[in-house]
C-alpha cells in the first residue's frame, strides 16, 4: 500500500469517528453530555390538593346582623293554624303574634313553636295537655309574642316583674295568657350558652319551653347539681351554674323536674 493510499484509509476513519461522535452527541449518549441538554424538556408539575373539609359545620350559636331594640308596641298576627299537638288531656289554643319591628321572623318563629311545642319531649309529653296553634280572629287561650327588648320590658313589668340585667332588659316573661319571648335572646342566646358552644336552636327550644310552662302552672325549679341536667324550668336564661343545658321537660319519657324554687 502506497504512502497516499495509507493517508487516504486513515483521514477517512477519522472522519467515520467523527460523525459517530456527532451523532452520539445529538442522541445525549456521550459521557460529560452536560444537564442543558434537557433544559428544553417541559418541566414535570405535581399537584397536590388540601384535603376536602369534612365533618358538620360548627353549630349557629347567635345570629348575625342588626335588629330593633325597641319597637311601637304592635304586632302582626299569624294568620295560619296548626296540628293538634299531642294525644291527650285539655285543648290549649296559642296564637303567634310577632312586634311588627321583627316581623320578618314571624315564619321561622312559627316553625320553631310548633316544632318546640311538638317535640315528644315537649310539655304534651305528659298526656295532661295538647296544643294547637290558632290563626288571627279564632278563640285563643294564650298568645306567644317576639318582641324587642324595651317593649318585652314594658309588658313583664305589668305585675311589677324586672328582667333586666345590668340596667337592659334581658330575659323572657310569662304574664297572664302572655308568653313573652325576648327577640335579643331569640338572636343572641345567653352568655354560658353561648361560651359553651350550645346551638342557638336549643336555646330557642329551651325559652319557648321555659316561658310556656309558666303559662301550664309551672314555677321555677332548680339545678339539681354539677354534671347534671337543667330542668327546663330552671333559668338558664342567667346561668346554668354548673348544670347541662337542656331544653326538655322530658326525659327519657320521664318528667326530668329540680327542687322548686320559692
Amino acid at each position: 500500500m502506497s504512502r497516499i493510499q495509507a493517508r487516504r484509509r486513515r483521514t477517512g476513519w477519522a472522519f467515520s469517528l467523527l460523525g459517530i461522535g456527532v451523532v452520539l452527541v445529538a442522541l445525549g449518549m456521550l459521557r460529560g453530555v452536560p444537564d442543558e441538554v434537557n433544559a428544553t424538556e417541559p418541566a414535570k408539575i405535581t399537584v397536590t390538593t388540601s384535603p376536602s373539609p369534612t365533618g358538620p359545620p360548627p353549630p349557629l350559636l347567635q345570629m348575625p346582623g342588626e335588629f330593633a331594640k325597641s319597637g311601637s308596641g304592635k304586632f302582626v298576627i299569624g294568620k295560619t293554624g296548626g296540628p293538634i299537638l299531642g294525644t291527650a288531656g285539655s285543648l290549649k289554643r296559642f296564637r303567634i303574634a310577632v312586634e311588627t319591628e321583627a316581623a320578618m321572623e314571624i315564619d321561622v318563629f312559627t316553625e320553631m313553636v310548633d316544632k318546640t311545642l311538638g317535640d315528644p319531649r315537649s310539655w304534651i309529653a305528659g298526656k295532661q295537655v295538647r296544643l294547637q296553634r290558632v290563626a288571627a280572629g279564632a278563640t285563643y287561650d294564650f298568645t306567644i309574642y317576639l318582641v324587642t327588648r324595651e317593649t318585652a320590658d314594658e309588658m313583664c313589668s305589668v305585675s311589677g316583674l324586672d328582667i333586666r340585667v345590668d340596667g337592659i332588659p334581658f330575659t323572657s316573661c310569662r304574664q297572664v295568657r302572655q308568653v313573652i319571648i325576648n327577640l335579643d335572646r331569640w338572636r343572641l342566646s345567653v352568655p354560658d350558652f353561648v361560651n359553651g358552644a350550645i346551638p342557638l336552636d336549643t336555646y330557642r327550644q329551651y325559652v319557648i319551653n321555659h316561658e310556656v310552662g309558666h303559662e301550664l302552672g309551672r314555677g321555677h325549679e332548680s339545678c339539681p347539681g354539677p354534671g347534671k341536667l337543667a330542668p327546663t324550668m330552671f333559668r338558664q336564661t342567667l346561668g346554668l351554674e354548673g348544670c347541662i343545658a337542656n331544653p326538655w321537660p322530658y326525659v327519657d319519657g320521664k318528667r326530668y323536674a329540680g327542687d322548686p324554687v320559692p
